[in-house]
């Protein structure tokens, strides 16, 4: 899984995706992670990328020739097209199904905008998806790009040492995720419930599931509209409202 940021701020991502376990899937070559400076690829003497938009408003906006060419750079390294993402508040909001399904893909490409846009032209040219993290805006699209970058790789088969893990997440079947607990058993006068030292797998993991439920009843409501609720889910929520 290769992935490629168009950015103005390399160092602020490769900074943030080198540590941790994708710092080690990059390691092991499960993963690969690279910056393109879009300040590289302008034809401007001075290196800028931006100007004032027409029509008057306040700020700047990224000019459309060097992401273009940023872009086919990396196109034609990998010598086809690929997913392009542009990271806007504008997108669709993204979720652990788009993380699953960009996962299965060679290669992804993801802009990063700044300032107060990117010249319209260049995104018609060759942005596939508009993508946000949330109703909100921020400086620039790094830190969506980064936080895309670790949903996807946690997809990738082997990023995870664990494959479970990935499976029992929140969201990964329409709920949130159950309580966890770690040693001591017993910490500032509260306990672990008594079914999860019971050693009986098949009660542990039926109170996991109601905990499931209850948690996304109580913090999510808007998720159980979307799960695959069995009978007996949907009533023991009804018995618990």
């Amino acid at each position: 899984m290769k992935f490629y940021i168009l950015t103005l701020f390399p160092d602020m991502v490769m900074q943030g995706l080198s540590t941790s376990i994708i710092g080690r899937a990059v390691d092991k070559g499960l993963l690969s992670i690279e910056a393109v400076n879009i300040r590289d690829y302008t034809n401007d003497k001075h290196g800028k990328v931006d100007d004032y938009p027409y029509g008057g408003g306040a700020g700047m906006v990224m000019q459309a020739q060097p992401i273009y060419d940023a872009w086919k750079a990396v196109i034609d390294k990998i010598g086809h097209k690929v997913p392009t993402v542009y990271l806007t508040p504008q997108g669709r909001t993204f979720c652990q199904e788009d993380a699953k399904s960009f996962a299965k893909e060679e290669a992804v490409i993801l802009l990063c905008g700044h300032y107060e846009g990117v010249d319209e032209r260049v995104l018609e040219e060759i942005v596939t998806d508009y993508v946000s993290i949330g109703d909100f805006v921020l400086t620039g699209g790094e830190l969506p790009a980064m936080v895309m970058v670790d949903a996807i790789s946690r997809m990738v088969p082997g990023v995870l040492s664990n494959k479970v893990s990935g499976e029992t997440e929140s969201f990964e079947n329409g709920l949130l995720e159950y309580p966890q607990y770690s040693r001591p058993e017993e910490w500032n006068g509260k306990k672990v419930p008594p079914v999860i030292l019971s050693g009986d797998h098949a009660k542990v993991d039926a109170w996991r599931h109601q905990q499931s439920l209850l948690r996304t009843k109580e913090r999510r409501p808007d998720l159980l509209e979307k799960a695959a609720l069995s009978e007996k889910d949907i009533q023991f929520l009804r018995e618990h409202e």
